[in-house]
């Protein structure tokens, strides 16, 4: 029976659910894997993990669709970015077979926590791995825990996406030939000062330019970035090795190229070329697409024409059939969305 929850009214922050999914690899090889009703962990002060900051994690949502059906969204494409985020950071790659299948069986065992079609909230999955053993030298773990917790959150904007401001901060996301294309925690730990410094003067987000030159655009500190241009015909996205590659970001550029008829570039974006885009938004899991109103670079405002009110129209288009395919409305490409049996 579903929780008896307020759907509508959720947040977007952690509440525990009823089970979480652990398994553990040790003396070279993963264990068969569990549900567990514990939510907490206990491992030693000088873990690997503590010490070395040896973690990595994806996210992915589930959803209830209108004929009821439990979906996720392109988790092979989750399971996949996770294998390579292990092998960039020494760690063992939990089989991308069993992630789908853990996926599934948390999802399963927590389906009370799925909020209903219709309520604007859905069900965060958070797979997660990290270095377990103690660890005092510098090298990896040889023990590591793979967890995936499950938490039902509202949308990311109450009341639909705004546009936000983005700033032009005088840090760097990411190390030329660095960790920027994984999804390392420790790439988060280093945006933290950035962006609360953002907040602190009035800002949503900082929009980080290229390591090297810093003279090309390459993502904020949480999400890819899109472009659009002649009159809503083509969609750019800015193209770096330090750059994650986004599934939503990749999701949007096939919608626009196969279903609504865009040109799609996928090439180095110059930040001086900015000013000729007619629409610019944030793309990730979370908010799928944050509309960006106006850049703050030092004293100096670039205006994105799609203004301050509401998403542009192209955006709001790409924006709309992405969540139709998720939702069931909209027929996507086959594979994109995967069923849960529970």
């Amino acid at each position: 029976m579903a929780k008896d929850i307020d759907w509508g009214s959720l947040d977007f922050s952690y509440r525990p659910t009823d089970y979480s999914y652990v398994s553990m690899y040790k003396d070279g090889k993963w264990d068969a894997g569990k549900l567990t009703a514990e939510h907490t962990v206990t491992m030693s002060e000088c873990a690997g993990v503590l010490q070395y900051s040896q973690s990595c994690f994806e996210g992915l949502k589930a959803y209830t669709e209108e004929n009821g059906k439990i979906v996720c969204f392109r988790p092979d494409l989750n399971a996949k970015r996770m294998a390579d985020s292990c092998r960039r950071l020494e760690m063992p790659v939990f089989p991308e077979d069993r992630f789908l299948k853990a996926v599934d069986e948390v999802v399963a065992a927590n389906k009370d926590w799925v909020p209903p079609y219709g309520s604007g909230a859905t069900l965060y999955i958070r797979p997660f791995m990290f270095g377990y053993n103690s660890v005092i030298g510098v090298k990896p773990a040889d023990e590591y825990m793979f967890r995936i917790l499950v938490t039902p959150v509202g949308p990311y904007f109450k009341g639909g996406a705004k546009p936000v401001v983005v700033r032009i901060p005088d840090f760097d996301r990411a190390a030329p030939h660095g960790t920027g294309g994984i999804k390392a925690g420790l790439n988060y730990a280093m945006s933290l000062h950035p962006i609360m410094e953002a907040h602190r003067e009035g800002f949503n987000e900082n929009m980080y330019l290229d390591p090297a030159t810093r003279t090309k655009v390459e993502e904020t500190g949480g999400a890819n970035i899109i472009f659009i241009k002649d009159g809503g015909k083509t969609l750019v996205t800015p193209k770096s090795d330090s750059i994650l590659p986004s599934i939503t970001r990749r999701s949007i550029c096939y919608i626009a190229e196969n279903m609504l008829g865009m040109k799609v570039e996928h090439r180095p974006v110059m930040y001086s070329e900015v000013p000729e885009f007619e629409e610019m938004g944030l793309c990730g899991t979370a908010a799928v697409i944050s509309p960006v109103g106006k850049i703050f670079d030092h004293g100096k405002e670039i205006d994105i024409p799609s203004g301050m009110e509401k998403m542009g129209p192209t955006l709001q288009k790409l924006y709309d059939t992405l969540t139709g395919i998720q939702m069931g409305r909209i027929a996507g490409p086959e594979g994109w969305v995967h069923e849960i049996k529970c």
